[in-house]
């Protein structure tokens, strides 16, 4: 890509490291996330400190969870995201200057565990099932080397901050 949509590509990538690092969390678990258009890949590096069952060795249930977690919630985000940077205006300028939207609230979630995580790289996608104004319901799946071999499972309702 060249020009304005090599630009515009780029600063996609900057603005979406930005939202990706605003969440102390996700810093914490090293989660990164690849983009395709407006779709995410998430993706956590396998570290010694992420094993709950050493006999296995296993990644543990909990930041499986919230990887599947930080996945949907990172998704809506950044959907939000590209609708404020499309409009223009003095909201997209913040969003450059790395003042992003609220983000949106777990309300509950149901979490599949299909098979342990090994100790390597695992990546997430979600998709929105549906979107409202005030609440949406979003779809989460992790795998590792195999997308059609999912670690675990999510569905998840969330609550999407109000306007203004």
């Amino acid at each position: 890509m060249t020009g304005a949509d090599g630009d515009r590509q780029a600063e996609r990538d900057a603005v979406l490291t930005a939202l990706t690092g605003c969440v102390p969390y996700n810093r914490h678990l090293g989660v990164r996330f690849d983009r395709l258009g407006d779709e995410l890949t998430a993706r956590l590096p396998f570290r010694e400190g992420l094993i709950g069952n050493p006999l296995l060795p296993a990644i543990h249930g909990g930041v499986t969870g919230s990887f599947l977690e930080i996945t949907g919630v990172m998704q809506l985000a950044w959907d939000r995201v590209l609708e404020v940077m499309r409009a223009g205006g003095d909201d997209a300028a913040a969003i450059g200057a790395g003042r992003f939207p609220p983000f949106p609230k777990t309300i509950d979630i149901t979490i599949d565990y299909l098979r342990s995580g090994r100790p390597r790289e695992t990546f997430a996608r979600a998709t929105v099932q549906k979107a409202g104004r005030r609440v949406a319901h979003v779809h989460v799946e992790a795998w590792q080397e195999s997308r059609a071999r999912p670690i675990a499972m999510l569905r998840g309702n969330f609550l999407m901050p109000g306007e203004g």
